[in-house]
């Protein structure tokens, strides 16, 4: 597709094969006869040992200009052995598109990281990142996206489906035309022009096509074409033509204009430039958006940012125009920005200059309120390959469209595909951190497990090093979160979802106990850390006090539920031995019970037993003297782990 998206014609004249073959092929290279100088190029190569960087240059160009990536691969490939990181910025990108073309990804992101570092631009290295991992993430994910090959295209080139009231435009190299004996020497097939063809709604077929407004035809390209609502005005590509002839300027090139005219009766009638054609530049690929109210197209005119970028104006309800706005460095690159197509507030155009999966790839970018643009989102496969892909189209409802592509498989040059847009799946984030209940510190590896509400698992992610988690999970849902992590409670939270796609649930925040923390270790033994429990005087009753320390028991066992304990209670040596030992076991039971009414399985109780005064932990037996504090001592209940 190369040779439409560079925007210009590059008009050629008889070379004499009379020359040695360099100079012949430097000579078809300069005319731009393209395909002829790579067979030229490749001929004399064999018997040159050094070539100069310029002709190595041009012989990978006279291929990559023709989509013969593997070829131009190995040209630019001697180039970079030749030059190294010398690379000029427009050569970097042409090796890395053309190794992404024939799918070596690994050299390919090895050589752009390498270029990135040479410029030191960290706004570069950080859309690069960005994309990349946007583009991973999209390998992972099952497409929208079906798309499938039409009837309509032939062995030329078709591409640039555009919608005509309930009709399609088209351009293509088709030779169904009367100058179908004059070539376009870049690649040795007709020139384009605009076709209508009939369009079946249910499955984006089209058939019936035709030649579009007979009186529009020139010798040369006409393509690349939009219309209003109303189907009554149009905006098109053609060449810079004078009294029949091509505008030439001094390097022997020929500009692209954008024509705006008023169909009437199946003609075109008062065909004029817009103001901003140049003979010193290329404007094309005009682009209505769905108002009228806004016309973009690419230009390779001065102060851009690449080769093509993408512009807007502004358009008056009396046809007034506003300068023209560069779509700035988020949506341009040092590549190509080609083939834009506004649609629900949503831009899509096709770009080598941002990362993808090779050559032209499509993108889509939303326009904000203030007129600046979202980064811009790579399609994915299938609407995306290794090869060119542009000129995307979807219809208001958002579900049918078109793309044109020249991947393998097609029937020709480039050919014209229609997709099926499926629903996108109503996604949401979760985001948070875990922190140490205690220190509030964050916790790192903790598990994050998203449950739906029949227990089904719906996602599942870890906390990173500063304790932060994000999950996606489905819209309009109440989702079921859990936090986990080795030697440490789980906690529990209930989060319900909108249905806004896209959406971010923020600070849902875990706080774990560490079990160490929660237990006492003495002699072996571990036990449940709590405060004395406390009775009233010659009573069992569980007391608020009592309250507060068996809730320490129960949060331990709700949160660790593989734990098992026994409970036992102990008096002081004050009173008579059996009446202790039986006020202590009543205690112990009504502890048991307590926890139990608190949704604990009693099967985790494995006994609660009172001792009375049989197991003091000090001197104070019978007998013996003790201050309060010593008593206290001995009166006292164990929750023993016995297992965890």
């Amino acid at each position: 597709m190369k040779k439409l998206y560079i925007l210009s014609l590059f008009v050629s004249f008889t070379v004499s094969f009379a020359q040695t073959n360099l100079k012949k092929a430097d000579a078809l290279f300069k005319n731009f006869s393209y395909l002829d100088a790579s067979k030229a190029y490749e001929e004399c190569l064999q018997n040159i040992k050094s070539p100069s960087a310029q002709t190595l240059k041009n012989a990978a160009d006279s291929y990559y200009f023709n989509s013969d990536s593997r070829n131009a691969l190995k040209w630019y490939r001697k180039l970079y052995e030749v030059q190294g990181n010398n690379l000029t910025d427009i050569y970097y990108l042409r090796y890395i598109q053309s190794m992404k073309a024939v799918m070596d990804y690994d050299e390919a992101d090895r050589v752009t990281k390498e270029y990135l570092n040479k410029k030191g631009d960290q706004k570069e290295i950080n859309r690069y990142v960005a994309q990349k991992t946007q583009m991973d993430s999209l390998a992972k994910t099952k497409s929208l996206y079906q798309i499938r090959n039409l009837d309509i295209n032939t062995s030329k080139s078709d591409f640039g489906a555009t919608y005509f009231v309930d009709k399609i435009v088209f351009s293509s190299a088709r030779d169904t035309t009367k100058f179908g004996d004059k070539l376009y020497t870049w690649n040795n097939q007709p020139f384009l022009n605009l076709y209508l063809a009939d369009r079946n709604p249910a499955d984006g077929s089209l058939f019936n096509e035709t030649v579009f407004l007979a009186n529009v035809m020139t010798k040369y390209h006409e393509a690349t074409a939009t219309f209003d609502s109303s189907g009554k005005t149009i905006y098109y590509s053609t060449n810079i033509v004078k009294k029949n002839k091509l505008v030439v300027d001094e390097n022997k090139i020929n500009n692209f204009q954008i024509i705006e005219g008023k169909i009437v009766d199946n003609k075109l009638e008062n065909p004029q430039k817009v103001f901003f054609d140049s003979e010193e530049y290329s404007v094309g690929h005009p682009s209505l958006s769905d108002d009228g109210q806004l016309l973009f197209f690419a230009s390779d005119m001065p102060n851009g940012f690449g080769e093509t970028d993408l512009y807007y104006v502004k358009i008056a309800a009396d046809g007034t125009m506003s300068s023209p706005v560069n779509l700035g460095p988020k949506i341009n690159t040092i590549g190509n920005e080609v083939f834009p197509f506004f649609r629900n507030g949503v831009l899509y155009f096709s770009s080598d200059g941002h990362y993808g999966w090779g050559d032209l790839d499509i993108y889509e970018s939303k326009m904000l309120s203030d007129g600046s643009f979202t980064t811009p989102r790579n399609l994915g496969a299938p609407i995306n390959s290794n090869k060119d892909d542009f000129s995307f189209i979807i219809d208001k409802a958002g579900e049918l469209g078109y793309i044109s592509s020249n991947r393998d498989g097609g029937k020709g040059d480039d050919d014209i595909y229609a997709f099926e847009k499926g629903k996108p799946i109503c996604n949401q984030s979760i985001s948070g951190m875990a922190v140490d209940r205690k220190t509030k510190l964050p916790l790192d590896d903790v598990v994050i497990m998203a449950y739906n509400s029949y227990s089904e698992v719906l996602g599942e992610t870890k906390t990173n090093y500063e304790g932060k988690y994000a999950i996606e999970v489905p819209c309009g849902k109440v989702i079921k979160m859990i936090a986990a992590k080795m030697n440490y409670s789980s906690d529990e939270k209930t989060v319900e979802t909108t249905k806004v796609n896209g959406g971010e649930i923020k600070d849902v925040n875990f706080e774990l106990s560490n079990y160490d923390d929660l237990v006492v270790k003495k002699k072996g033994v571990e036990k449940v850390d709590v405060k004395p429990i406390y009775f009233d005087y010659d009573k069992y009753d569980i007391t608020p006090l009592a309250i507060e320390e068996l809730t320490k028991v129960v949060f331990i066992m709700q949160k660790f539920p593989n734990i098992r304990i026994k409970i036992e209670s102990h008096t002081d040596s004050r009173g008579k031995d059996a009446y202790n030992m039986v006020l202590s076991d009543k205690r112990a039971k009504s502890t048991r019970d307590y926890i139990v009414s608190q949704g604990i399985d009693a099967s985790r109780i494995e006994s609660a037993i009172g001792y009375g005064e049989s197991r003091l932990i000090n001197r104070c037996k019978n007998g013996v003297k003790c201050s309060e504090a010593e008593h206290l001592l001995n009166r006292r209940s164990d929750f023993i782990i016995i297992q965890k």
